[in-house]
């Protein structure tokens, strides 16, 4: 059984930085894409970055260019970094493993990042 635990989430002004971590526990995840996603309040959760096991990378729209995903293999962790936030980033952030070509996923239980002067 996998769990992945998120932690870094804030309170922060816009224009501010906030680093997210999930750390996985259990099984290996070196095969797995691992992501984040986020909930904004009466929304619908959305992509925001993923990562495969190889480094490939790919981003929502609304956050190329000032958020960066990164992973350590040999820390079983995930890490989103947040610049240049904006109000409209505000939403609870969930980390996400997905084993390829499978229906296997976990979820974590997510962190909430507020921006807001």
């Amino acid at each position: 059984q996998v769990q992945l635990v998120e932690s870094g989430g804030g309170l922060v002004q816009p224009g501010g930085s906030l680093k997210l971590s999930c750390a996985a526990s259990g099984s290996i995840l070196l095969i797995y894409t691992l992501g984040w996603y986020r909930q904004a309040p009466g929304k619908q959760r959305e992509l925001v970055a993923t990562i495969t096991s190889g480094g490939s990378t790919n981003y929502a729209d609304s956050v190329k260019g000032r958020f960066t995903i990164s992973r350590d293999n040999a820390k079983n962790t995930v890490i989103l970094q947040m610049n240049s936030l904006k109000p409209e980033d505000t939403a609870v952030y969930y980390c996400h493993a997905n084993r390829p070509s499978t229906i296997i996923t976990y979820w974590g239980q997510g962190t909430q990042v507020t921006v807001s002067s």
